[in-house]
């Protein structure tokens, strides 16, 4: 790329100059077919080419002319998102209008009128008493209605606690940089546990210092697999012993599809733990709607930093959301969508398999996500090649906590969620042409490496 900048700057090409083909010139210099569509596709977005079907790529006619920038940032074309790959959100097409504008309709004719005037900062009673039901029978936590505050997702109920704690807060290595913000806006400082296919190392904890362990047992973000057993068993007898408090965030616990749903660790010790959970994987961000299930001991210091006024989460949609989890909607949705998020996910693997063997998953037994494992040292060039081809995912390296002693590793974090469903396809196909190539050694053969 820099010889071929270098060679229209200077004249040496000149403007309307045909350049090889892409196979050619890959033979020519010794290099992979896709390094050299890479770097022209580059080039193209910059100005000093243009391609043009039929016609293959030249010397672009003002090129020559096009200054050099001698200082300060290259600017970067702003790419049009064809395919989105981030893991963040579930497909929105798949929003259960029709049943939940009927549970809208029963729940606002049924409300007493109590129901809109000034709010219970901890929720309206009939989504508590759903809740407890529904988390009780699918989830295995322990929890009365008087201990459920509703909350606007997880990142609130977060912040409420960040502002409760006093000293660090560990948290595992690899996880949203986004959390870990809210609890440094809180005043608290975060320590990082090193996690592995097991999950976090949590016999690291007596050694931070930490008051309180945020943890994603389930399905760990972003790496996959549930928290180990043993390892459940030894974070309570952390929190007991210590006096600290555990932080279970529950983000996407319905969706587990080789297996049942490992049950919230607040089973465990529901004095110890604060289960948080939410409907923003479930059935859409956009409702703003979650809750916690805490200690009794805390309830009243929650309720208090929240205020005496319900300013977050509205009572429409808490009396709506009660209704459809009690008329049996929530299940019959949840029932659909693992169905048909389990049969992207097979896709997915099956599509690497075919199409790029050398690229380990991981991370698939649940969750709406996957890691696609890189060779080391090809995770940048992998995000580059994704934005030419309109594709918005994630490198596995920006969700490492800054002061893990983990090595990174390099990795891409595939959400399969949002895609509508006619584009999932396409979205593939664009994910493929992105990858890296295998290793020259190591050639093309060997099988997708599925782990959970």
């Amino acid at each position: 790329m820099n010889a071929l900048r270098e060679a229209v700057r200077s004249g040496r090409l000149a403007p309307g100059t045909r350049l090889p083909p892409y196979r050619g010139l890959a033979q020519d210099l010794g290099i992979a077919r896709n390094t050299v569509a890479a770097a022209y596709a580059e080039l193209v977005e910059e100005g000093w080419l243009t391609a043009r079907r039929g016609s293959g790529t030249q010397v672009a006619p003002r090129a020559a002319a096009r200054p050099a920038r001698a200082h300060g940032p290259r600017r970067r074309t702003v790419r049009r998102v064809l395919h989105d790959l981030m893991p963040s959100s579930p497909d929105a097409a798949a929003f259960p209008r029709t049943a939940w504008l009927a549970s809208a309709r029963r729940a606002v004719a049924a409300a007493p009128n109590d129901a809109f005037g000034v709010a219970d900062p901890r929720g309206r009673p009939e989504l508590r008493e759903a809740l407890a039901e529904y988390l009780a029978r699918a989830r295995g936590v322990r929890a009365e209605p008087d201990r459920i505050v509703v909350c606007s997702g997880f990142a609130h109920g977060l912040r409420l606690l960040g502002g409760l704690l006093e000293g660090p807060v560990a948290v595992e290595s690899y996880g949203l940089s986004f959390h870990r913000g809210v609890l440094e806006e809180t005043g608290r400082s975060t320590v990082p546990l090193a996690v592995d296919s097991h999950g976090a190392r949590v016999g690291e904890l007596s050694g931070t210092g930490a008051e309180a362990v945020l943890l994603t047992p389930a399905h760990q973000f972003p790496t996959g697999g549930p928290l180990h057993p043993e390892r459940r068993a030894a974070v309570v007898d952390w929190a007991r012993a210590s006096g600290g408090l555990v932080v279970e965030d529950d983000y996407d616990g319905e969706f587990r599809y080789d297996r049942q749903p490992v049950g919230a660790v607040q089973g465990l010790d529901p004095d110890r733990v604060v289960y948080i959970g939410s409907v923003s994987k479930s059935l859409s961000p956009a409702l703003r709607t979650g809750w916690m299930v805490l200690p009794g001991w805390l309830v009243d210091d929650v309720v208090a930093a929240k205020g005496a006024r319900e300013m977050w989460a509205g009572v429409v949609d808490q009396l709506t959301l009660a209704d459809f989890v009690a008329h049996g909607s929530y299940d019959r949705h949840l029932r659909h969508m693992r169905r048909r998020y389990r049969g992207r996910r097979d896709l997915l693997v099956r599509t690497l398999a075919a199409r790029a063997p050398h690229i380990g998953v991981s991370g698939i037994a649940a969750g709406l996500h996957a890691v696609l494992e890189l060779p080391e040292g090809t995770e940048e060039a992998a995000l580059r090649a994704a934005r030419r081809q309109g594709l918005a995912l994630e490198g596995l390296r920006s969700y490492r906590h800054p002061d893990s002693a983990m090595p990174p590793r390099d990795g891409l974090v595939i959400g399969y969620g949002t895609p509508p469903e006619h584009a999932f396809a396409a979205a593939l196909e664009a994910l493929c042409l992105a990858l890296p190539d295998p290793p020259w050694e190591a050639g093309a053969a060997g099988s997708v490496r599925a782990r959970t």
